[in-house]
């Protein structure tokens, strides 16, 4: 009976990467017909093929090395392709040896803050006092121990995969994207006075992208979302002093601009995906100019 019980389940268990076996995966190449992970994916004129065959010719006549490995987004297939989330890493974790080493004087100067005195520094200070880099520093600041190391958990098991699907290109547009709209809504909708830092916008929205991709591939959906919502959970937590309004506006960007590198059609590819790019950033500095109109 435990035999047949798990001939059973074997026949009805999810293919898994031919390259990858411990990747489950629902894709197979239209030319071999193995079953591939969004790693191995190589867009193709009609749905994707493995590096393998892509290597081996273009099935149309033509020389190998006219048909270039890419990735579901259209990027190019590396040899790393995990290189850019490991460097992101590395500079969060730099910057935190940074904050240790040099103290409160560091981080009260390169934190998001809107408009206040700060400590250890001179006059009133703030990205309404022209200090926009905060946008953009303040993601790569932490406020303790637990804080990165959640956070670069997170960014290595989502942003991992996510730069394999995407190509290095679109997945640093998108978590800079990501990252800079938590930035803005904070700056937007937080006291003037309330310091925020984290890299947690953008990683919100590598989380956003990864349930677009999923979608996309038709995955099973689950786990990401219980993910995404146990983190909401925590995000509207006042007890913890999370900065809701940079989680929801990097999900929110991370969303938006994922749908756009996923289905953005082969013709206009680059033009949608990094149009899009564009099209948030310009908001992001609406909303900044907006903020700092009400504050000065």
């Amino acid at each position: 009976m435990e035999q047949a019980a798990g001939s059973t389940q074997d026949a009805h268990s999810v293919p898994v990467c031919y390259r990858h076996p411990d990747r489950e995966t629902g894709v197979r190449c239209t030319r071999c017909e193995r079953p591939i992970c969004p790693e191995c994916m190589v867009s193709a004129s009609v749905g994707f093929q493995c590096p393998e065959c892509v290597r081996g010719g273009s099935g149309t006549g033509h020389a190998p090395g006219a048909s270039r490995p890419r990735t579901v987004a259209g990027g190019t297939v590396t040899a790393d392709p995990r290189l850019l989330t490991k460097i992101l890493i590395g500079i969060n974790l730099a910057v935190f040896l940074v904050q240790l080493s040099v103290g409160d004087r560091f981080t009260n100067r390169f934190e998001l803050i809107g408009q206040a005195y700060a400590p250890f520094l001179d006059g009133v200070q703030g990205v309404a006092e022209g200090q926009y880099y905060r946008l953009l520093t303040s993601m790569f600041l932490h406020g303790g121990y637990a804080h990165i190391v959640f956070n670069m958990l997170g960014l290595w098991w989502v942003g991992g995969p996510l730069e394999a699907a995407l190509g290095r290109a679109r997945y640093l547009a998108l978590y800079f994207v990501s990252g800079l709209a938590g930035s803005a809504l904070t700056y937007l909708i937080a006291a003037p006075n309330q310091p925020s830092l984290g890299a947690s916008g953008a990683i919100f929205g590598l989380f956003g992208a990864t349930a677009v991709l999923m979608r996309r591939l038709n995955y099973d959906m689950r786990p990401v979302l219980a993910l995404l919502v146990i983190n909401l959970i925590f995000t509207f937590n006042s007890s913890l002093n999370i900065s809701w309004e940079a989680h929801i506006g990097g999900l929110v960007a991370g969303v938006v601009t994922g749908y756009a590198m996923v289905h953005a059609p082969r013709e206009r590819r680059s033009l949608v995906q990094y149009g899009t790019c564009a099209v948030v950033l310009a908001l992001v500095l609406a909303l900044v100019l907006v903020r700092t109109a009400q504050l000065t």
